[in-house]
């Protein structure tokens, strides 16, 4: 029978402790017992805006997780975010990383998806979160409320309204530089002078007001500049690019070798 877990995530930043995630496009939880075996991170965040999934899968994933004392993220999109979120909540899931929002309104229906009523728009469901019983228990209350909500800043619509937003019940902050320099017209120019001065204040602007600003990075190559800057959360490699990095690095040799 389900159990309500204790947040590990939620405990973590609390206490402003550090945290280690990595991201998988795979819902399979066979992946997650390979991370989880390696006790090097502390929860790892399904990239669902980029992969194929389904409702069963997101039981599994957190099931396995749970193995391991690592709590699952999910990153969903836009829309509709209201569903995802809540199921991916009920399935086991302790954090949600919003993607692509745009307004404050975007933010602000966001943060309800996942909050419990009368705070939120969670209501009573037989899911595994309320131990497959009508969810409507103080038990299932605190549950949600624990849930840890990041946010992705990346539309420019949404960062000239950044000090609003760090003023609603969020977690973490991520800054998303790919799509900020679509939303200015600079595609693909990640290192534009003005994207990089976007995440410099968001990172600045999140600290300020007591939220944790939340790195992603292909390896620990960069880390040190943001560790001065006093980030301590970081999300590092995608299980689909360790195998092309993997190829590239091997196959390409061997094809060589082979003469093709």
């Amino acid at each position: 029978m389900a159990h309500f877990r204790e947040n590990k995530l939620r405990s973590l930043l609390r206490e402003s402790k550090p945290t280690i995630a990595t991201h998988v496009h795979s819902t399979w939880p066979g992946m997650m017992e390979v991370i989880g075996s390696t006790g090097l991170v502390d929860y790892v965040e399904l990239s669902a805006q980029y992969a194929p999934y389904d409702l069963y899968s997101l039981d599994n994933f957190a099931m396995a997780g749970d193995l391991y004392g690592m709590p699952a993220m999910i990153k969903i999109d836009p829309e509709p975010r209201h569903f995802v979120a809540q199921r991916a909540i009920g399935a086991g899931f302790q954090s949600v990383l919003f993607a692509d929002l745009r307004t404050l309104k975007d933010v602000e229906d966001a943060v309800a998806s996942v909050r419990a009523e009368p705070r939120g728009k969670n209501g009573s469901a037989m899911n595994r979160a309320a131990k497959y019983f009508y969810g409507g228990s103080e038990e299932f209350v605190k549950y949600c409320d624990d849930v840890v909500i990041a946010i992705m800043v990346e539309k420019k619509s949404l960062f000239d309204h950044l000090e609003e937003v760090l003023n609603l019940d969020i977690d973490m902050i991520q800054f998303g530089p790919s799509d900020f320099s679509m939303s200015l017209g600079f595609w693909g120019q990640t290192t534009h002078p003005k994207v990089v001065e976007a995440q410099e204040v968001t990172i600045k602007s999140a600290l300020k007001y007591d939220k944790h600003p939340r790195i992603e990075l292909p390896g620990v190559a960069n880390a040190e500049k943001y560790l001065k800057m006093g980030v301590k959360d970081f999300c590092i490699g995608w299980d689909v690019m360790v195998m092309r990095d993997y190829l590239i690095q091997n196959a390409a040799p061997l094809r060589k070798q082979l003469g093709l």
